[in-house]
């Protein structure tokens, strides 16, 4: 009889609570009815956000949440969620079927949320379509406890402490919906976007850079390459949807009209290996 002996004492590493951090994003129910219904919903809530989320995600001890994207990130301009909810401009979400939001869920209402919850925020930055200044406000907003014009701004809009938010993300796949451009080009971008990203009352910031799309190691290479010493870590990014990759069986083309299929007249024409094939992603 062979035994196995599990020496819970012998420890040979330490994994980084961070990596089981969570992402939220605008798509479909994600934020409007999934995080935030507004105080005046039915929901029982905490000053818009929704209990039940709140205490499942405590629960499960969950260390970091990510917003406000995604591809939503790279067209969101953070002054538009800011401020009296009823004067906040109104935005069309053209990454996510083209619904019309209130931005009634914004920076303040994300940085509740996560303080709610006992997480770390981490901030996805308008690197697509944004500027340099935004993004550099947007931290001194957050962070600054100076006589700063965005600490003003904030301890105008109800916030006096700032928040001392640690993780910012410069850009979020800058090589599809963040720019379409070239490791190069990023490289260059990000090293541009770091240099103004500047701590505040001594909270350190880490700075995180987009990672390649799957296994194209050319972008990594040359992104480590040029603006490795800049970062203090890179976002990875893998769809675990079969035929998502050109190296795949089975085409995104494909797999897209089946789902069309399926949904359309109910029945399922996936094979077993098909299925197979998702979840061992």
């Amino acid at each position: 009889m062979k035994h196995l002996i599990v020496n819970a004492a012998r420890k040979y590493s330490h994994i980084n609570r961070n990596i089981y951090g969570h992402f939220s994003e605008h798509l479909g129910r994600g934020v409007y009815g999934g995080i935030y219904v507004g105080e005046d919903s039915e929901i029982p809530n905490t000053r818009g956000i929704r209990r039940d989320l709140v205490e499942a995600l405590r629960n499960i001890k969950v260390p970091v949440i990510r917003w406000p994207g995604g591809c939503f990130a790279e067209f969101y301009n953070w002054k538009d969620g800011v401020g009296p909810k009823e004067e906040r401009k109104r935005l069309v979400n053209t990454s996510w079927g083209g619904v019309v939001e209130d931005n009634s869920f914004g920076t303040h209402e994300f940085l509740d949320f996560c303080e709610q919850v006992g997480c770390s925020p981490y901030i996805a930055g308008n690197v697509g379509s944004g500027t340099v200044r935004e993004l550099s406000e947007w931290i001194e907003y957050i962070n600054s406890d100076d006589d700063s014009p965005m600490a003003e701004l904030r301890r105008r809009n109800g916030r006096d402490k700032p928040w001392n938010l640690q993780f910012i993300g410069i850009g979020n796949e800058n090589w599809g919906c963040g720019g379409r451009m070239r490791p190069e080009y990023y490289a260059d971008v990000y090293r541009q976007y770091s240099t103004y990203i500047r701590p505040y009352g001594g909270t350190r910031l880490y700075k995180i850079a987009c990672g390649a799309d799957g296994a194209d190691y050319k972008w990594t290479e040359v992104l480590m390459r040029l603006a490795g010493s800049y970062m203090d870590s890179l976002s990875l990014h893998y769809y675990t949807m079969p035929g998502y990759y050109h190296t795949d069986e089975y085409k995104w083309e494909e797999i897209g009209i089946m789902i069309f299929l399926v949904h359309m007249h109910g029945f399922t024409i996936f094979s077993s290996y098909k299925w197979y094939s998702g979840y061992k992603l």
